[in-house]
């Protein structure tokens, strides 16, 4: 056992010398240079509006908090749905509908569940567009999608008629 502590001290006193000799270099980095340049902030109650520049600063905050509002309440009605069902799993009854229909209930659940899963998924990837500038662009045709659009759908990736484009290849496909 002493051994071992001999090599705990021994990385500790790496990890202290390597912060000892990085130097802070002359250059401000990226990171310093956001932090000067002065945060918009947006009120609770701000809304983008169609007479300011498509994708500003301000819109991408606002969509930005919304989209990280919905992940939250998503994570939280998950974690619920998924304590609550493992909490059912115990009564088990003799009768066979109602072992039917506790059966059934659950896959609904699990299915809704799923569905969210894809949509925290969805939510990422346009908070990913945010962070890369793209957020608010169609994804096929480079065209704004539309504040109306993105306050009904702020996961949406392409224009409506992009959209319907995809929809409708999807069905042809389907139909194979």
């Amino acid at each position: 056992m002493p051994n071992t502590s001999k090599v705990k001290k021994k990385v500790v006193k790496t990890k202290t010398l390597n912060k000892v000799k990085s130097k802070p270099s002359k250059k401000p980095s990226v990171k310093s240079k956001e932090i000067n340049k002065n945060p918009i902030k947006i009120s609770k109650t701000y809304l983008p509006k169609e007479s300011e520049k498509y994708m500003c600063e301000k819109h991408k905050i606002f969509f930005r908090m919304k989209l990280q509002e919905w992940k939250k309440e998503l994570i939280k009605s998950n974690n619920e749905a998924l304590y609550n069902g493992s909490m059912d799993d115990n009564s088990i009854s003799a009768d066979i509908v109602d072992q039917a229909s506790s059966y059934t209930d659950k896959n609904v659940e699990m299915k809704a569940i799923n569905r969210q899963i894809k949509l925290i998924s969805e939510i990422d990837k346009a908070l990913a567009r945010i962070r890369e500038d793209t957020y608010g662009y169609c994804l096929d045709t480079a065209e704004p999608i539309g504040l109306k659009r993105l306050m009904a759908r702020p996961v949406a990736k392409y224009t409506i008629a992009a959209q319907e484009k995809h929809e409708k290849n999807e069905k042809v496909h389907a139909d194979d």
